[in-house]
Order: C-alpha cells, then sequence, then structure tokens
C-alpha cells in the first residue's frame, strides 16, 4: 500500500470521527438518556454511544461500503480487505458524569494491522493521527514524540482498571507494586488518550489488561509510530491479557514490575 493510499484511508476515519464527535459534543453536559449496562453495572452504553456509532457507520457506508466493521456497540459487520475498527466514545462514565475526558477512536486495518487510525478528543479539540508510514500527527502537525525517560523511578505512567470487581481487585495489588517505584501513576479512564499522549509525551509509558480491539487499533497504531514499543501482556490466572506500552528503554523493566 502506497503512502497516498494509506492518506486516503486516513481522511475516511477522520470524516467519520469528527461525524460522532459532533453527536458527543451536542450531548455533553445533558441529563443522560438511554442509559443501560453490559458487561457489569459499572460498564454503561448510552444513546450518546449509539449516535456517535451511527454516525460512523454512515460516513463508512458512503465512503466505503464493501469494508469490513467491528464497533463496540454494533458487533461486527462482514466486509473485504479492510476493517474499520471502532470505538464511538472511548471514555462512556467520564462522558456521563460530564467529565471532559473522552474520545473517538476509529482505525483501518488490513490483514497485516492498522493502516490508518485517529483518536479525537472533542473536549480539547486534538485530534491525533497516524498511518502505518507516516510520523503522527496532533491536528495536522507532527506529535513532538515521546519524553525520553530513561528509568521507572522519574516515569509517569498511565493505566487502566477493569469492569469486573474481581479484576479491579488484582490490579489494585498491581498498582500498590508499581505506584513506589515510579514518579507517579495517572488514571485518565479513556484508552485511546492514554495511548496518544504517550506518543506526544504526556506520559511516558502506559499499560492496561483487558483492553478490547477497539480501544487500542487507533492509539496503538499512534503510539508505535511514534517509536514506543506496544507489547502484549500474556493472561495470567484470573488476569487477562492486557497491553504495555512504553519506550524501548522502559519496555522491559515495566514488564517485569507488573509480573512481580
Amino acid at each position: 500500500m502506497t503512502p497516498d493510499e494509506e492518506l486516503e484511508l486516513l481522511a475516511v476515519a477522520r470524516d467519520a470521527a469528527e461525524a460522532a464527535a459532533a453527536e458527543l459534543l451536542g450531548r455533553f453536559g445533558q441529563r443522560a438518556s438511554g442509559v443501560r449496562t453490559k458487561s457489569t453495572p459499572t460498564d454503561p452504553v448510552s444513546d450518546a454511544d449509539l449516535a456517535a456509532e451511527q454516525a460512523i457507520r454512515a460516513v463508512l457506508a458512503e465512503r466505503r461500503p464493501g469494508d469490513a466493521i467491528l464497533a463496540e456497540e454494533g458487533g461486527e459487520t462482514p466486509g473485504g480487505e479492510f476493517r474499520w475498527v471502532v470505538d464511538p466514545l472511548d471514555g462512556t462514565v467520564n462522558y456521563l458524569f460530564g467529565i471532559p475526558a473522552y474520545a473517538v477512536s476509529i482505525a483501518c486495518e488490513d490483514a497485516s494491522g492498522a493502516v490508518a487510525g485517529v483518536v479525537l478528543d472533542p473536549s480539547r479539540q486534538e485530534r491525533f493521527e497516524a498511518t502505518r508510514s507516516g510520523w503522527p500527527t496532533l491536528n495536522g502537525e507532527p506529535v513532538d514524540g515521546p519524553r525520553g525517560a530513561e528509568s521507572l523511578d522519574v516515569a509517569l505512567i498511565a493505566t487502566g482498571f477493569g469492569y469486573d470487581p474481581a479484576v479491579r481487585a488484582r490490579q489494585a495489588e498491581v498498582l500498590l507494586s508499581v505506584l513506589p517505584r515510579v514518579r507517579d501513576i495517572r488514571r485518565v479512564g479513556v484508552a485511546a488518550v492514554d495511548l496518544s499522549w504517550c506518543a506526544c509525551g504526556r506520559f511516558d509509558a502506559y499499560y492496561e489488561r483487558g483492553l478490547k480491539a477497539w480501544d487500542m487499533a487507533a492509539g496503538g497504531l499512534i503510539a508505535s509510530r511514534a517509536g514506543l514499543e506496544v507489547r502484549t501482556l500474556a493472561a495470567a490466572g484470573s488476569d487477562p491479557a492486557g497491553t504495555v506500552v512504553a519506550p524501548p528503554a522502559l519496555i522491559d523493566d515495566l514488564m517485569a514490575l507488573i509480573a512481580e
């Protein structure tokens, strides 16, 4: 695939993300409607999630009608060579509580992985993008890249927690081991934003178990194209598989610390 073809797919992802963001911004701060739960009582979905996903699907139906779609709320639609991996509202809990930390995440994949990805933060009006062959951008300008921490004791680490109470209990145990060994921990509650912020140096590294494909697809591409390593945490006992993103200088030590 040529860089120009990658940019064509990126333009579709951008337009779809903008359409979803318009739906979300129009509803943000209002009393949420149609709220129900999915995997646990603390895992919500709302009419805003569904409206944003419908807006994305409408753009894809017009611009890429033969492609497959994997979306958090609507599931998988079969298709051809390309698949669009969609999280219409990453950070639903923040959104429902009126916290301006949420994002739209859209990636296009082929058989070799992600080709193009967009993470759009409507509240901050920040749009992170990357293609398979290009350096990541923020609002069209190249990101500065990772901050370059060389040891964990000075590294600011982002993480997230699952919805299942048993998984959260184990994550708290791991956090007790990690926190004394690093500069500090941050928890935004938006995986796509965590990954994008690693790419531009706002965080040094990020880890989380239990992520889904739509949590990782766009942000993972953005982080890797910024020079960060993206590795898989193997499932262990009751702990689901996870992801660690860090600079080469930190990745081995961070993975070992989490494994402890």
